[in-house]
């Protein structure tokens, strides 16, 4: 029991330092957005009417919708975007044409992940960053530059991994909502009547009297829970329990309390509007303050870019982009991986969001519209798991997912009117790895169809092989091919100019599956076909980290025992030669060609050894 509790205790530690980091940092520039927008003016009625929309924003969104519900949806204990949209398309499989429009939403839905990932750590450090203006205005000029140099440092960092600097996280955060806590108190006990916008009456009354402002203002509103999305994508990491019991006792309180807090502030002194968060410290504390929001702020974006990490793995493992070059950072969490392409390509774009909007003001405007795109996107997922995967009454699924589809809506309607303020930048981020994801995917299967028209059948070529057989010679071949049951274009180049066959023969196929897990036991499927020869299929969930000599040492003891010294792996690379056919447009098929040409070749992406592979050329027409 004691272990239990210390088990749990820990869980919920990391999950404050990791999960809500994002939310946490927020209070440094939702209220201040809200009433810098010049769209609500300064009055009592209005402050409480604010505090009251931002209290049902976070116990609607966050503790019910996300919390309560979103979180029984997990797909074998993982969460995120990427497993509900395994678990939806899985729950429509014998409906080809809805299973279909649900994986372009929810591929879309996860591309626009990057784009939160560009604005989330710029406009989190950069905001906290700010806070040095408010200690004094002839610091505004360092504050891009110094905020770019812990960017830089951040994403530098990246490469030795998250193990070292992962377990501060936890205390770190926890003293960064104590902090928000003792602030909001500290001026709630001078205006303890503000705590009555907890009631939802002041909501519902603002936006009675103000319809048009309030419509406007949600695009503002929704940066109080820019980051909830993370309560899902981390649930494999922490659990159930552990993330809602972070939410509950330490996170949400301390929300809270600083958010009226702050309204306290602004009732005493309407002033500090123009940044109330750093405004509620005294002037002793400021230097402090800054310091730790940065910390929080860093601590904010190092979670989303791991994330993003994550993401990009799981979707090369779906097919939806090429091998990339991963490095695992150790050696006892496999979660822990290091992209040097995405790291640098996040950092470029990021540094380009900073220098572009130049303030965290003008990156609000930009921020929103792709955290409420994948807020409505998930409702709409989960309605169609729990209606078809749970088999749920249609009633019961309408008015669970209805009423947060409308919410939800409401939100990304209002984020629309920003678009051409700057929240084109993270659509167009998302738009951009779109194409690349699709055009990826399109000319992978228009490949393998025409690998497949062209494919001997690997049985009935082995037999006529076997009516006169070549020299064997001694070792074990493996033969990668992505279509099981076909001869590889390796095999045939062997015969043909080697005129030799190995003692054992591998026809190895990889299978990606929309489950996070596969385990060992269900990881080999061998069937002998002869002549000392077996077809081999290793079956991966995308959350899986393919490795085919490890997946292979389970062939030992099953009629065919592999010496890693005398083993050798054959693949086949494709020179894509653009076809004047039926195929993908003219620009996206250089695209796929590039893009095919610069992927890393299998035996990284695959662990294979490096001094084993022969690479042999063929020629496809797509």
């Amino acid at each position: 029991m004691s272990a239990s509790k210390s088990s749990l205790a820990a869980l919920t530690l990391g999950a404050i330092g990791v999960v809500y980091g994002d939310i946490g940092t927020s209070v440094l520039y939702a209220m201040k957005e809200v009433f810098g927008s010049g769209h609500v003016p300064f009055t009592p009625d209005n402050v409480y009417g604010i505090l009251s929309i931002f209290f049902w924003t976070l116990t609607v969104i966050v503790s019910i919708k996300y919390v309560v519900l979103v979180l029984r949806a997990d797909n074998h204990g993982e969460g995120g975007l990427v497993a509900m949209l395994a678990l939806a398309s899985q729950s429509v499989k014998d409906r080809p044409e809805l299973r279909r429009v649900l994986l372009i939403i929810g591929i879309f839905g996860t591309c626009l992940f990057y784009g939160d990932g560009v604005i989330t750590p710029a406009i989190s450090v950069l905001s906290a960053v700010e806070g040095l203006e408010v200690i004094s205005p002839a610091f505004k000029r360092y504050v891009i530059p110094i905020t770019l140099v812990i960017l830089f440092g951040l994403f530098a960092v990246q490469k030795r991994g998250t193990a070292g600097i992962g377990k501060f996280f936890g205390p770190i955060t926890v003293v960064w909502f104590a902090v928000l806590a003792l602030l909001g108190v500290s001026h709630i006990v001078d205006h303890p009547e503000i705590l009555w916008a907890i009631s939802p009456h002041y909501a519902l009354g603002f936006m009675w009297n103000n319809p048009g402002t309030t419509f406007i203002i949600l695009g503002a509103v929704v940066l109080c829970v820019t980051g909830a999305e993370a309560l899902y994508a981390d649930l494999g990491h922490f659990g159930k329990k552990p993330v809602r019991l972070a939410w509950f006792s330490v996170v949400m309180p301390a929300l809270v309390i600083n958010y009226f807090g702050q309204g306290a502030l602004l009732l005493a002194n309407p002033a500090a509007v123009k940044n109330p968060f750093y405004m509620m410290a005294p002037d002793w504390a400021l230097l402090p303050l800054v310091g730790l929001a940065t910390m929080a702020t860093v601590i904010a974006s190092q979670a989303l870019i791991s994330g993003a990490f994550s993401v990009t793995k799981q979707v090369i493992q779906l097919g939806y982009l090429p091998r990339l070059q991963i490095e695992h950072t150790s050696v006892k969490d496999t979660g822990q991986i290091y992209m040097p392409f995405v790291n640098w390509g996040l950092f470029v774009a990021i540094v380009l969001a900073v220098v572009m909007f130049k303030s965290s003001s003008n990156l609000a405007a930009a921020y929103g519209i792709a955290v409420c795109t994948d807020m409505l996107i998930t409702t709409i997922l989960t309605f169609y798991v729990i209606r078809h995967g749970w088999k749920y009454p249609l009633w019961l699924c309408i008015v669970a997912t209805g009423f947060f589809f409308i919410v939800d809506f409401a939100f990304w309607a209002s984020n629309l009117l920003k678009l051409f303020d700057g929240g084109w930048f993270p659509l167009a981020i998302g738009g951009a790895v779109f194409t690349l994801m699709m055009t990826w995917k399109d000319g992978r299967r228009l490949l393998n169809d025409k690998l497949r028209a062209d494919a001997l059948d690997l049985p009935s070529f082995l037999e006529a092989v076997f009516v006169s057989p070549p020299a064997r010679v001694e070792g074990t071949a493996v033969f990668l091919t992505s279509e099981m049951g076909t001869v590889p274009n390796a095999l045939l180049h062997n015969l043909k100019h080697n005129k030799v066959l190995h003692t054992s023969n591998l026809f190895v196929t990889v299978k990606n599956h929309e489950v996070p897990w596969i385990g060992l036991d269900k990881r080999l499927q061998i069937d002998s076909l002869g002549h000392d020869c077996w077809q081999v299929v290793i079956h991966y969930g995308f959350k899986n980290d393919p490795d085919i000599p490890k997946a292979l040492e389970q062939i030992k003891g099953r009629g065919c025992d592999l010496d890693p010294m005398s083993t050798s792996y054959f693949l086949s690379r494709d020179t894509v030669v653009p076809t004047l056919g039926e195929g993908m447009a003219p620009w996206r098929e250089k695209l796929f060609a590039q893009m095919h040409h610069n992927a890393s070749a299998a035996a990284d992406f695959l662990n294979l050894p490096n001094n084993s592979v022969v690479e042999l050329g063929s020629k496809i027409e797509i």
